[in-house]
């Protein structure tokens, strides 16, 4: 598997996408904070890779700006104002959905301001990734992300009402429910890299199953 994060990671770079290995989550704590000066405005994608490594924890408690829109007590009006304000984020710190050995960045969003963010806005963009996100192609992402991502998620946010199937079932139906997770699919499969615009995106690759 190393050898194969290490080819990975050289993939990313030919499609101009800065990658990092990191054997264990506390390494990856490590590195995603030096990537972060303090004093920044950082914004969140929801994400509990993030917090299984003690990111959203050090933001919350430190010298930072942090916009994090699940904050709790966070009315729904606030949280869609603090998902634009961090759409130009100096950092925006992420998860992705899935990852694939061709090096492409794939997630599934419900609202989008997190792939949104991903996309354009923030100044650098950081994304977590666990080995268990890593999957063969964008066939293989997507069926990943229905299969168990998706339903994982839904789960794990108890505030959906109604709560959409693959809650209750653990299977993707396709559904049409009102608060249905499953709404922009977005591939990142590479980046600008000239003298006019720099990279913005590092993938942090950690060598322990994270996430859902």
């Amino acid at each position: 598997m190393k050898q194969e994060i290490h080819k990975l990671i050289r993939t990313l770079g030919k499609n101009n996408i800065s990658a990092l290995y990191a054997e264990n989550r506390k390494q990856a704590f490590e590195k995603v904070m030096s990537m972060i000066p303090e004093g920044s405005v950082v914004g969140f994608g929801d994400s509990l890779t993030l917090k299984q490594i003690g990111v959203v924890e050090a933001l919350t408690k430190g010298n930072y700006t942090f916009l994090n829109p699940w904050k709790p007590g966070t009315s729904v009006e606030e949280s869609v104002q603090i998902k634009k304000r961090a759409l130009t984020s100096d950092v925006f710190v992420t998860g992705t959905n899935a990852l694939t050995l061709d090096g492409k960045i794939v997630n599934v969003d419900g609202h989008g301001n997190r792939v949104a963010a991903m996309l354009f806005g923030p100044d650098k963009v950081i994304i977590v990734v666990a080995i268990n996100k890593i999957v063969e192609n964008i066939e293989a992402a997507l069926k990943r992300i229905k299969d168990k991502a998706a339903p994982a998620n839904v789960k794990r946010h108890t505030d959906f009402d109604p709560m959409p199937p693959c809650g209750k079932t653990g299977v993707c139906s396709d559904c049409l429910s009102p608060w249905r997770i499953c709404n922009k699919t977005v591939t990142i499969e590479r980046q600008y890299n000239n003298s006019k615009y720099k990279p913005v995106i590092t993938v942090v690759i950690v060598g322990e199953e994270l996430g859902l």
